[in-house]
């Protein structure tokens, strides 16, 4: 028996579309063990009955990746997952899936696939890097892409007197969807506002300059499209920096949202939690600091 930890991700972070993601210390733990044949899937914890069982399983379909690599079949598998991040939220549920696979095939076979090989892989079945790396090395993370086959990324410095409030609403939202209402072209001058908010993004947390979070998080390419599909989410956005956030952004494709704030704002998530209850959606409010460890093997 083979187990592996997974870390939730969140894409985006506001400007950095489809290129920048950052791993949360929210988990998904996945058991292999092999059996003298056929596939057997359970699944345990978070949104269990919303995830495949054969072999359409976003784990299995990983795994198989591997085993197309390597040349290995194995004689039969069972996949048990214990999951804690949710599903159709933004928060990385199918990276995580995907990640687990690679990790698990891949020691299977005796690692024979190095890391950069597994994030290509990885990459090709999600179609975009943003989660998948972070997913697979931890921390926070720059990805670039010609093709899924040439991928490259950079693990940034997160500062560690920032930490995150995760507000996950009580509605899914595919990324497909999300995508779907999104512009195929842009004018050139929202290309160069997200250009500026991206780099400012970097530059603010790697040099500590918190002060211009609130700027750096903003985008033009994806969120304003978005909005529509997350019932006050401006308001939310509006009700977080009053409360003293330094930063929020729509999670990945959404629904969740993320509040960038100071360690030591003590009373930031009693504020948050007094406006949402009074909203139209039930949201469930817990703080993540940034996973610094991706995919591993654990006892």
């Amino acid at each position: 028996m083979f187990k592996v930890r997974v870390p939730a991700t969140s894409a985006n972070m506001g400007p950095g579309f489809d290129c920048m993601g950052i791993a949360l210390d929210i988990y998904n733990t996945v058991e292999m063990h092999v059996v003298p044949e056929g596939l057997v899937i359970e699944n345990h914890g978070r949104d269990a009955d919303l995830i495949a069982k054969d072999s359409t399983n976003m784990i299995y379909r990983a795994m198989e990746r591997v085993f197309q690599q390597t040349s290995f079949v194995p004689p039969g598998l069972k996949i048990v997952s214990y999951n804690d991040i949710p599903v159709a939220r933004g928060l990385g549920s199918s990276a995580a899936s995907t990640a687990a696979g690679l990790l698990l095939a891949n020691v299977l076979t005796g690692e024979e696939l190095d890391m950069e090989k597994l994030i290509e892989l990885g990459t090709d079945l999600e179609g975009h890097p943003d989660n998948i790396v972070p997913a697979l090395i931890g921390g926070m993370t720059l990805s670039y892409s010609q093709d899924t086959s040439t991928v490259g990324y950079i693990k940034l410095d997160f500062p560690e007197k920032l930490r995150m409030l995760v507000m996950v609403p009580d509605f899914p939202l595919s990324t497909a969807e999300a995508r779907m209402v999104l512009p195929r072209k842009v004018e050139l001058g929202s290309a160069v506002f997200n250009v500026s908010r991206a780099a400012l993004m970097v530059a603010a947390l790697t040099a500590g300059k918190l002060e211009h979070l609130k700027y750096a998080v903003q985008d033009r390419l994806h969120q304003p499209y978005r909005e529509k599909l997350i019932p006050g989410m401006q308001e939310v956005f509006n009700k977080a920096y009053d409360a003293g956030a330094r930063g929020v952004f729509l999670s990945g494709a959404g629904s969740t949202l993320i509040a960038l704030v100071d360690a030591d704002n003590a009373g930031f998530l009693a504020k948050l939690k007094g406006f949402l209850d009074n909203t139209s959606c039930k949201w469930e409010l817990k703080y993540a600091n940034v996973s610094r460890q991706g995919a591993a093997r654990i006892q």
